[in-house]
């Protein structure tokens, strides 16, 4: 098992497989999972030749279950002091959900002053802000996030198997054929984490505003958003992060759900492979 310890003390656990010397794929896992929920695609660059790098947030999977720092700052740090250890250059950084968030401000305030990312791909991600207000009338109205910390700290089990059989993978929709393994497995993800992580964590994904970082990304930057997302809907989101970043491109798969990197890999990791090689 490999850790890093970040300057306030904090152990991350990260995954490193692959050439050393290979160009590093990494990942960073939404919420309120964890690197696990990379498989599919850290299988698929593996058997491609490329190095592929992922870590469980603080709180998150085997990390440390801190009480404090679960926040955008602190998420980019504890990425940056995995990718500092390993001194990882030219590496792509693909983020999901939260972890695209995370990804924004990773390469903002991190990845490129340091010179270590090539390109970053956001999928289905939280930025620019998720919640709604006067400046982003088209966002989710802050009571949908209450009701989601109130269903956490009332019975945390049950509302992360509610979100996995319902709307993160489109499971609700007329016709859907729910995946049991799928269910579970991002059940289990969730129930390893820490119930404050994932509490503060609400607040760190849909209240962050990262209009400036998205501004300050300069290397290319790939959003792809599924235009059926019940979670990150994608005019408030994909749409317009692609507009502030200053080399950005946007693909929109019709009816994909949040959840879409799971269940439609076979269609979403070719493009990412294209997108890494181009």
């Amino acid at each position: 098992m490999a850790y890093v310890t970040t300057k306030d003390g904090v152990e991350i656990f990260y995954k490193d497989w692959g050439p050393k010397n290979a160009q590093p794929i990494v990942f960073h896992h939404g919420w309120p999972l964890s690197s696990d929920d990379w498989d599919a695609q850290m299988m698929f660059f593996l058997e491609k030749g490329y190095r592929v790098v992922a870590h469980d947030r603080r709180g998150h999977g085997r990390s440390a279950q801190v009480w404090e720092g679960h926040d955008m700052d602190h998420y980019a740090a504890d990425a940056s002091a995995v990718y500092e250890h390993l001194d990882l250059k030219n590496a792509v950084h693909i983020g999901h959900s939260t972890g695209g968030g995370e990804v924004a401000r990773y390469v903002a305030k991190f990845g490129q002053p340091q010179g270590r990312v090539a390109k970053a791909v956001l999928v289905s991600s939280v930025p620019p802000i998720m919640v709604k207000s006067e400046k982003n009338p088209g966002g989710t109205p802050i009571a949908v996030f209450d009701e989601f910390r109130s269903a956490l700290a009332a019975n945390r089990a049950q509302f992360y198997l509610d979100v996995a059989s319902g709307p993160f993978y489109g499971f609700n929709r007329a016709g859907a054929k729910a995946i049991p393994g799928v269910i579970q497995n991002w059940w289990r993800q969730g129930m390893i984490g820490g119930a404050k992580a994932h509490y503060d964590g609400i607040k760190a994904f849909s209240e962050t505003d990262q209009t400036e970082d998205l501004k300050a990304i300069t290397v290319p930057v790939l959003v792809l958003h599924g235009d059926d997302d019940q979670v990150v809907p994608i005019d408030d989101a994909g749409r317009l992060s692609v507009k502030l970043v200053k080399n950005g491109t946007l693909r929109v798969y019709p009816g994909y759900p949040h959840g879409m990197l799971t269940i439609h890999a076979d269609v979403l990791n070719p493009d990412l492979l294209a997108f890494v090689k181009d």
